[in-house]
């Protein structure tokens, strides 16, 4: 396993005083590692786990030729063999619906009324649809006949769904690191499989840092605040779909930080801390983080979000195991939700076996300009609305001060202002990051 130095250290252009954005990921994703820890759980409690290993079909999914829709299944070589300006008719024989037996065609002028999803005959290779043919009464017994022009549109093989072309017997359904979606489950349940090994849900403590910060419930002193950054914290963590395990708020005291970093460590596999990381805080958030792990204390070029911590704590000084993965995100609260979501959210979906996937991102017009500097990555808080041309545009929340947290609730997403940029002028394309995305 490498160490963050070593890292850290293979950054070209790494500057723990401005850090840039892409690297600062780059060396998290690097760092983090699966939990190994995995769990068999019934297909119904499967949804949102995030799958432990690949699945592969016992079966042929359909298991047998079948028809795609209600109509008559008949040889397609009866189409070859009528005179071409003729209708295709044929003696009718019996009727087959889903989960009836396998039947068989008596002879190629015949035809057999079928049902969708019902086994094609033996004999049979192609349907018609109902909605092509007439019914009629001959002397030779009941016939379907399907027009000459209707006709030529028919093909040998037309509406029939082959064995195994969903899915063969012995290939991959599903792969590992897939979260579990409800048409991942019925895909499952197709195939007859009745508990999935998922990955152990990943364990997350969290706490707020700070002598003024007061319990959301409790009377507020004067000169005190009340910790929104905790609240904030356990609903992305829930969205995340981990075990979020959340340790209140930790005042500003070296004994009680170290106390309750080392009881995170040993109850958790990722620690999120808020507040405490910034320029100008006491020196024992420093020498305390140090002391039980290997700790790297960044300066990021972005905005909002700058001061972070980022490394591995223990829970005793032995270090024994793997302890837990550390994040020290800022104590302003929009600081604390860009920079989870910049940098955290994917580390602890990596952390708990996902597979992950670029946020997805696209472009729209700003409604006004915008001003911005070069030389740092700005997320800035936009709501989307329609104009009257029905273009959706990009929206500016009012102020986007960090600890400004009406703006994000206010807003649908985040635009993404590249480090090389300067300011935009209204109608420039700009990359948004839509708030729903972020699951």
């Amino acid at each position: 396993m490498k160490t963050l130095e070593q890292i850290t250290s293979c950054l070209n252009g790494y500057d723990p005083e401005a850090l840039d954005a892409d690297l600062a990921r780059a060396a998290i994703l690097d760092f983090v590692r699966p939990v190994d820890a995995v769990e068999t759980v019934p297909l119904r409690a499967a949804l949102g786990r995030i799958l432990a290993a690949d699945v592969t079909s016992p079966i042929d999914v359909p298991g047998h030729d079948n028809s795609a829709m209600d109509g008559y299944a008949f040889a397609g070589s009866a189409l070859a063999a009528r005179a071409a300006d003729a209708p295709l008719q044929l003696l009718l024989g019996a009727t087959l619906h889903a989960g009836d037996a396998p039947a068989a065609l008596p002879a190629p002028d015949r035809c057999l009324r079928i049902m969708t999803g019902a086994v094609m005959p033996a004999g049979c290779d192609t349907v018609v649809p109902q909605e092509f043919c007439e019914l009629a009464d001959t002397p030779e017994g009941r016939v379907m006949r399907v027009s000459p022009e209707l006709s030529k549109q028919l093909k040998p093989g037309d509406n029939r769904r082959l064995r195994g072309e969903d899915l063969a017997a012995g290939s991959r359904a599903l792969a590992a690191g897939r979260r579990l979606r409800p048409a991942d489950l019925g895909l499952l349940a197709s195939l007859g499989i009745a508990q999935v090994a998922v990955q152990r849900k990943l364990r997350v403590a969290f706490f707020s840092t700070g002598d003024e910060l007061t319990p959301v419930g409790e009377p507020l002193a004067p000169g005190a605040i009340y910790d929104s950054n905790g609240t904030t914290l356990g609903a992305m963590l829930a969205r995340l779909g981990v075990e979020a395990l959340d340790y209140g708020n930790v005042g500003d005291d070296p004994a009680l930080l170290e106390a309750a970093l080392r009881r995170a460590a040993g109850e958790a596999d990722a620690v999120i801390t808020s507040g405490g990381v910034s320029v100008g805080e006491a020196d024992f958030t420093k020498q305390v983080m140090a002391r039980i792990g290997e700790v790297a204390f960044w300066k990021m070029s972005i905005r909002p979000g700058r001061p972070m911590a980022f490394g591995r704590i223990w829970a005793d000084d032995a270090r024994a195991g793997a302890g837990a993965v550390m994040f020290g995100l800022p104590g302003n609260p929009v600081a604390v939700m860009v920079t989870f979501y910049c940098f955290v959210r994917d580390a602890l979906l990596t952390l708990a076996g996902e597979a992950v996937k670029p946020l997805p991102r696209f472009k729209l017009p700003l409604a006004a300009p915008v001003k911005k500097k070069p030389g740092r990555t700005e997320f800035q808080r936009v709501r989307l609305v329609a104009g009257e041309d029905g273009v959706l545009r990009a929206h500016l929340t009012g102020a986007q001060g960090s600890g400004i947290l009406r703006s994000m609730s206010e807003a649908d997403g985040l635009i993404v202002l590249a480090q090389h940029q300067g300011s935009l002028a209204a109608g420039d394309l700009v990359d948004v990051l839509p708030f729903e995305a972020l699951v």
